[in-house]
């Protein structure tokens, strides 16, 4: 019926034997026979190639196996072919290949699909007000051929507009969907300190500690280690100084083991100040220690340095000042001659005043072993220093010779009116008063730095060198003036000038003899030892009793004025 009307409606006349039709009543020739469509080719529609391409399919298919079981010559169904199998003639089917009507080659895939062959149209303006469907292009067979010289979805561009719902977030964004949609999604910026998530695009990460993101915020990037390095000019100023220190040292002790058996030397009190020596020595060497890079092992002998030099020096003046104040106030009271006063039992008085430090070092370090750690005290620092240095746990270092400080402070008020030319005590005085001077600006200026270690470092050391500093000038440059400069005042009767006692009478060096010899008379007695080991002076007279008893290893009697 339906071809029947397309040949009708394609010659103009009327089908033999068909029925009269609302399309057909207006035609009254019939058709000729002789008609066919290759004298006259209708335009057929675009979708008819899908049509007779399967129509064509079919017929490849059964020719193939009618072919294959009844011979090329056979004609009609031989017996292989009565029924057709279904499955047998799919398999043909599948492998039919052939030129179809519009000259496009036909086969099915390996999905039994027929090819894919699409005609790209693109409707767009040919002219001012005028829009019309263009063909820009070609789909066949998985290939796309496209003319974008054709295309214009504006009218003086030929880029194609985004059809997306959401653009993909730039570097070091994450994503953020919209509520009860898988995609779209809006994008947000991470933080200064974070970046997107590796395996999570919708969340951003902080970096850690010590780490900061890379430009493109894909990655944490570690902050370079900072710390005081030996060439930075903080470390070359505060080792400088402690140059200076050790020099002038080493110079001090060469002096005085030169002199070592001269009279000033001796009444310096020879042992102690060896030990007083060795002390400030070590504390300009501990400056070398503090400007290493950090380690464990340096950071364990920072811990034990800082504090042990410091008790050397201390301890050693703190038995100066003790043994000086012993014997002073022994000689206003008895004829007996204190106890531990001689060189031997003012070691071992020093000795034991310095391993109660060693002990609380070796304790602390137990408890709380040394270590090398990161500090970050703000997100963009990465400070390497040890574990100590970061909190207030350097005062355990600090805390016995603050004790030593301050009992040689008391000892230095209350030996004060002591004759003026006992240089010990004097000096030793001036020592303690301009070592509290420093440290009292220490202590603030050291935790006012903040997080600033290098400087704290710094600061550290050129303190422990001043206070090294202070001590060697203020007792030992007096004695190096006179051994160097006035050497002819380096001998015994120049530490045993006039004195004069507490009355208004004055007693020359010929006059202290006299006294001597009649106060033994009048059981009265002055004892001299002449072994600079110690002099010892008792008076029984009430009314004249000596301004002060004289050590003749560290004192000197008072001048007559």
């Amino acid at each position: 019926m339906i071809f029947s009307e397309f040949w009708e409606e394609h010659f103009q006349c009327r089908y033999p034997r068909s029925m009269r039709t609302p399309y057909n009543s207006n035609y009254s020739n019939e058709c000729d026979p002789k008609f066919n469509l290759r004298e006259k080719i209708p335009k057929f529609e675009n979708q008819l190639q899908f049509v007779s391409d399967s129509v064509l399919a079919f017929a490849h298919a059964l020719y193939d196996m009618h072919s294959d079981h009844c011979g090329p010559n056979f004609v009609g169904l031989c017996e292989a072919m009565k029924p057709v199998k279904g499955p047998e003639l799919l398999m043909y089917l599948r492998k039919v290949n052939f030129t179809g009507l519009t000259g496009d080659n036909f086969h099915f895939d390996n999905n039994g699909d027929g090819p894919a062959r699409y005609n790209i149209i693109h409707f767009k303006q040919v002219e001012p007000g005028t829009f019309k469907w263009i063909k820009v292009g070609v789909y066949s067979d998985g290939k796309l051929n496209l003319n974008m010289d054709e295309t214009r979805f504006k009218t003086d561009s030929s880029n194609p507009p985004e059809s997306v719902c959401s653009l993909p977030c730039q570097k070091g964004q994450a994503k953020q969907y919209l509520e009860g949609e898988k995609c779209c999604w809006h994008c947000f910026n991470c933080t200064q300190y974070q970046i997107r998530s590796p395996t999570d695009e919708t969340r951003c990460e902080v970096c850690p500690g010590g780490t900061l993101p890379d430009s493109s915020r894909q990655r944490c990037l570690a902050i370079p280690e900072a710390f005081l390095r030996a060439g930075s000019s903080w470390a070359i100023g505060a080792m400088a100084l402690s140059v200076a220190g050790i020099a002038i040292t080493l110079l001090v002790v060469s002096v005085f083991i030169k002199h070592n058996h001269t009279p000033i030397v001796k009444a310096a009190g020879r042992e102690v100040s060896y030990v007083l020596l060795s002390g400030i020595l070590l504390c300009y060497l501990i400056t070398f220690v503090l400007v290493l890079k950090p380690t464990d092992i340096v950071c364990a002998v920072q811990r034990f340095g800082v504090g042990f030099c410091f008790t050397v020096v201390y301890a050693a003046l703190l038995t100066k000042t003790n043994r000086i104040s012993r014997i002073f106030n022994a000689g206003r009271r008895t004829v007996k001659r204190p106890n531990f006063i001689s060189p031997k039992s003012q070691l071992v008085i020093c000795t034991g005043l310095i391993s109660i430090q060693v002990l609380i070092n070796g304790i602390w370090m137990l408890v709380s072993p040394p270590k090398v750690i990161h500090h970050y005290p703000s997100r963009e620092s990465n400070i390497l220093v040890c574990s100590s240095f970061i909190n207030t746990s350097y005062v355990i270092a600090f805390g016995y010779p603050i004790v030593l400080i301050v009992v040689c402070t008391v000892y230095a008020v209350l030996t004060r009116n002591i004759p003026e030319a006992f240089n010990e005590s004097k000096h030793i005085g001036f020592t303690m008063y301009t070592t509290c001077v420093i440290w009292l600006a220490f202590v603030p200026l050291y935790f006012g730095i903040g997080n600033h270690t290098p400087l704290r470092i710094t600061t550290m050391s050129v303190t422990i060198s001043l206070s090294a500093s202070v001590t060697i000038v203020c007792l030992f440059s007096p004695k190096l003036y006179i051994i160097l400069c006035h050497p002819e005042r380096n001998v015994r009767q120049s530490m045993m000038p006039n004195m004069k006692l507490t009355g208004t009478k004055t007693f020359t060096t010929s006059n202290t003899n006299a006294f001597c010899n009649n106060s033994t008379r009048r059981r009265s007695s002055l004892a001299y030892k002449d072994s600079s080991t110690d002099m010892q002076i008792s008076l029984e007279n009430r009314k004249q009793v000596l301004e002060r008893a004289v050590q003749t290893e560290e004192t000197r009697i008072v001048p007559e004025s």
